[in-house]
């Protein structure tokens, strides 16, 4: 089993609300019915329920389904709540949204103006 998923090709996150009652079967279902993806591909796949302050992360690794579930004991995620929507992130703005930021970060340094000077 994979312990380094810096390297996972896709990092898919189900925006909107999913029942957290699913487990691994309801979850792939969901994939591949309503997103049309592989949840047998070297994808992660991130879902978020009602409160915002709990996640479960799918991932199968070869062999199997492995599935985290993990529920924050302060503050809630920034979870997108476009329904029936998929976005790929990078491990940025993975890493973002697991730290309770938001995946849409404005830029800290604009870019330079070409010629400006």
């Amino acid at each position: 089993m994979r312990q380094d998923y810096t390297e996972v090709q896709n990092i898919y996150i189900v925006c909107g609300k999913t029942d957290m009652r699913k487990g691994i079967d309801g979850l792939a279902t969901l994939i591949q019915d309503s997103f049309e993806l592989d949840p047998y591909g070297d994808s992660i796949f991130l879902f978020a329920g009602w409160k915002k302050d709990r996640y479960k992360c799918l991932y199968f690794d070869g062999n199997g389904f492995a599935l985290l579930y993990k529920r924050l004991d302060n503050g809630k995620l920034q979870w997108p709540c476009s329904e029936q929507e998929v976005k790929n992130l990078s491990q940025q703005e993975l890493r973002w949204l697991l730290e309770g930021l938001s995946i849409q970060q404005p830029k800290a340094i604009a870019p330079s103006l070409q010629g400006a000077f």
